[in-house]
């Protein structure tokens, strides 16, 4: 049978099912799809390729899924480093974004973001930010998969000026990129802090409506926490209970102050926590108690956030991170073992947004969202277990090639619908415009 392309790799983990290396297999792709995995030798027999991608001494895996990310702000990466949160936001990144935040800075921050994350072995990724439909036409362009974060939030700003703006924008732009194959949508409300009640019920709605997950920032502090109950006397997860907006299509990032009761409340409304451990150690916002999530059966994806607060889009580094973490705030070296590490970055995500029927794991019929690691280095010699070699050992500067949909966007380590030399061009006209605005 003749096919668009066969990968033959020293080891294939396909995520699903679970633990399971597959070692001098092959990955048949056509039309954009995993058509077969089987051994090398069997699909010499079987196949004949169009193209043909010998790599002996790599590891393929899923496309890593990038579950959190404001992907625009990487132009902002560095600045108003080692404060807290709040102090970051409201005295350095919010100014800074009132001025400069348009079209052109949303194109330029999120090709940079895209092209970190290609080499990075990130073939998805869940973005929040002004412009959406800028981010969107950059992913199509180059290739990536990503999920459109809606922006919802009560303030005015270059995108939008009030939350009935921001709704009706975004419900259209959901319509106008339906028919994508690379892209769906999500409503975005920012925070409890900076979105009241009745857009969180109108955005309920209208999610169920069109059948959108819903992405928002929750539980990340404990001021926000305190702030909400001195308000209202509830937390922020129990307003949005009583709003009835925790479900199995909904999204909370951080979730760093939870107690015994609200974990049993995410895991009773079928909630996803999306877990950014290294923004949240860098803003000492606390931790996410992913042991007990995870022993509850709560989905738990990961995530970067953008890379002005974590600084980079790493996901490599984000499994390593939660994995030691969660060993470290548990007194458990068994916790967060290599593979549900993997699982976090894969298909985790890809169930958080709804997707995990298209990408996730190297499954027959699934799109072809692969990539490739050279673990032929010294930093991962010797090599006894792959899984564990993936998470504790190996870096994103070992993705060698990288393909999202059958379509490869990383050859050698060369970006393939990128142009690096026009993007830094870009980048530095933004980093001079930025720096004479730093202390805004």
């Amino acid at each position: 049978m003749k096919v668009d392309l066969v990968i033959q790799a020293r080891w294939i983990i396909p995520v699903k099912p679970e633990s399971v290396t597959y070692e001098k297999y092959a990955l048949v792709i056509n039309a954009g799809n995993i058509i077969d995995i089987l051994p090398i030798k069997d699909a010499k027999k079987k196949y004949q390729a169009i193209v043909l991608e010998q790599l002996d001494n790599h590891i393929l895996l899923p496309g890593l899924i990038n579950s959190h990310t404001h992907a625009s702000m990487s132009l902002m990466r560095g600045i108003a480093d080692d404060l807290p949160l709040m102090d970051w936001l409201q005295n350095h990144i919010w100014p800074l974004e009132q001025k400069w935040v348009g079209e052109a800075f949303v194109r330029d921050g999120t090709d940079l973001a895209i092209a970190e994350m290609i080499r990075g072995g990130t073939t998805c990724f869940n973005d929040m930010y002004f412009f959406p439909e800028i981010t969107a036409g950059q992913a199509i362009k180059q290739g990536i998969r990503a999920c459109i974060g809606l922006i919802v939030i009560d303030f005015p700003s270059a995108w939008a000026e009030h939350s009935e703006a921001y709704l009706k924008k975004g419900v259209a732009l959901h319509q106008q990129l339906c028919n994508e194959s690379l892209i769906t949508t999500a409503f975005a409300p920012h925070a409890p802090y900076t979105v009241s009640d009745e857009p969180l019920s109108k955005i309920r709605a209208l999610a169920k409506e069109l059948d959108i997950p819903i992405h928002m920032h929750l539980h990340e502090t404990q001021h926000e926490v305190e702030e909400q109950k001195n308000k209202t006397s509830q937390t922020p997860l129990q307003r949005l209970h009583q709003l009835d907006l925790l479900n199995p299509s909904f999204m909370a990032v951080h979730m760093t102050q939870l107690s015994d009761l609200e974990i049993d409340l995410v895991k009773k409304t079928g909630t996803h926590i999306i877990h950014c451990p290294e923004s949240n150690l860098k803003l000492a916002s606390g931790f996410c108690p992913i042991t007990q999530c995870l022993e509850k059966g709560i989905n738990v994806a990961l995530g970067t956030d953008s890379a002005a607060s974590n600084n980079d889009l790493d996901m490599f580094g984000e499994m390593r991170t939660a994995a030691l973490l969660a060993k470290g705030v548990s007194n458990n070296a068994s916790a967060v073992p290599a593979m549900t590490a993997l699982k976090m970055a894969t298909i985790n995500g890809a169930k958080a947004l709804g997707i995990e029927q298209k990408t996730g794991s190297l499954s027959i019929g699934k799109a072809a969202d692969v990539i490739a690691i050279d673990v032929d280095q010294l930093e991962t010699q010797p090599l006894f277990e792959p899984i564990s070699q993936i998470v504790y050992a190996a870096s994103r500067h070992q993705v060698s090639d990288v393909w999202v949909e059958g379509k490869q966007l990383l050859k050698n380590r060369n970006l393939t619908t990128i142009n690096c030399d026009d993007l830094k061009s870009r980048v530095s006209e933004w980093q001079l415009r930025l720096k004479n605005n730093i202390n805004l």
